[in-house]
Parts: structure tokens; sequence; C-alpha cells
């Protein structure tokens, strides 16, 4: 335990926090049950979890493959144990993995550190949609054809993407046409042949579209939720100050 309590405070940041990563490094050679013990004789707070359930981490772009591995997993109220998350994170970027539990709203349980305790009672959360459309009324994009965007980016081609959505190949090429006519600018730029330079690849400007779109997405979401609890739990609200 002693050598234990020195590996914490030597890996301590400027802010005496101990990172979730450096912790998870510690967790390979010390039993949880040290550990957390450790922590607690230390008062010592752990900081920026790997998984984004708090802290400033950095997330990237949320992936289809990822979140495949993640619904395996997922218990009835679609949330995960922070181990199997962990398990899942081994073979991707730990930054759209982040982003991939955020945008799916998919929770983390069982903290393997200990830094937190499973929610209790019903959790309510606004669903919201959105879309953009012309003067006219008429679609210009939405998460459909987002979607069959950033597939084609990963997937470095209009067919697997299709496939994994599954729909068939014009059809999708026909939502890229249009998005494109939409947008009046080039989302993807298609190779024939073979070898690594063949294939579909995506525009700058494709991926610019595709973060954009999920920011706002989110911001939809954020403030739909905050507005839901301040009509619907006023009186929780103000038990809670009094």
């Amino acid at each position: 335990m002693e050598e234990l309590i020195l590996q914490i405070q030597k890996n301590l940041d400027e802010n005496n926090k101990l990172t979730c990563k450096k912790a998870l490094e510690l967790l390979k050679q010390y039993s949880k049950e040290d550990f957390q013990t450790a922590i607690k004789e230390l008062g010592v707070k752990i900081s920026d979890c790997e998984l984004g359930q708090f802290g400033k981490l950095n997330k990237n772009i949320a992936k289809s493959e990822i979140l495949e591995k993640l619904e395996a997993k997922l218990d009835s109220k679609r949330r995960i144990s922070c181990k199997d998350a962990l398990e899942c994170a081994k073979n991707f970027n730990m930054a759209d993995m982040r982003a991939t539990l955020k945008t799916y709203k998919i929770d983390v349980k069982y903290c393997e550190l200990g830094c937190f305790e499973e929610k209790k009672g019903k959790k309510f959360h606004v669903k919201s949609k959105i879309w953009v459309e012309n003067p006219e009324g008429e679609l210009l994009f939405g998460k459909g054809k987002t979607d069959i965007l950033e597939l084609v980016g990963e997937c470095g081609s209009i067919s697997q993407a299709a496939k994994q959505l599954g729909i068939n190949y014009k059809k999708a090429w026909l939502y890229i046409q249009d998005l494109e006519k939409n947008m009046k600018e080039e989302l993807l730029i298609a190779k024939k042949g073979r070898g690594s330079e063949a294939g579909s690849k995506l525009t700058p400007r494709a991926y610019e579209l595709i973060q954009n779109f999920k920011i706002l997405q989110q911001d939809v979401e954020e403030y739909t939720n905050k507005r839901f609890k301040e009509l619907f739990f006023k009186k929780n609200q103000e038990k809670d100050k009094t």
C-alpha cells in the first residue's frame, strides 16, 4: 500500500489531482480495492475521465464501428460498464470513443476507479431531430445524409457505406448528389481503379459539414433538455432551493 501511495503522489498534477489516464495505468499494477482505498486516504480526486464522463478532454468524431462494438455490451437502459467501455476502446482512438459515447447518449456505469456512483431514479431525456430546408421547404440535409457522408469517409466506399446503412448503392449515391446540388459544393471525390488511391474520399468541406451538423444537433438537444427541466420540474427545483 505504501508503494501505491507513493506512486499516486508521484503522478499528481499541479492541482494535486490524478488524471484518469494515469490512474488506469496504476490500476494495471495494483488491485482496484487497494487503489480506491489509497485514493480515499489521500483525499485525491481523479480528473479528466478517459471516457468523457467528466473533465475537459477533447472529443473527435463518433464512429459507427465503435458504436457497433459498444452496442453488444449495452444493458436495457443503454448503459455500459466502465470496464467494458475501456475494453472496447483498446482498438480505437479515445477521442473517437468519447465522441461516440456522447453522440449516442450512452451512459457509463460502475467506474473502475470509483469516481462516480450510478445515478438513481428515472432519467428523462428529450429527443429532438433537426434538418435544414431551403426557402421552398425542400430538404437540404439532415442526420440521414450526414450519416451517409460520414460512413463513406470511414469506409472509403459508397457501396460499403450503403451496405452498413441497409440501403442500396443507387439510393446512397443519389443522396450524396442531392446534397452536393443543394450545398452547391463538391463533397465527394471518387476515383476509379484499384489500390489505395481508388474509392471515394470526402472533401474538407464535407468533414466540416458533418462536424458542424453534429455540433448543432448537440447544442439543440442540450438546450431542449435544459428547457424541459425548467418547464416540467419547477416544483422539484423550488424544493431544492428551500
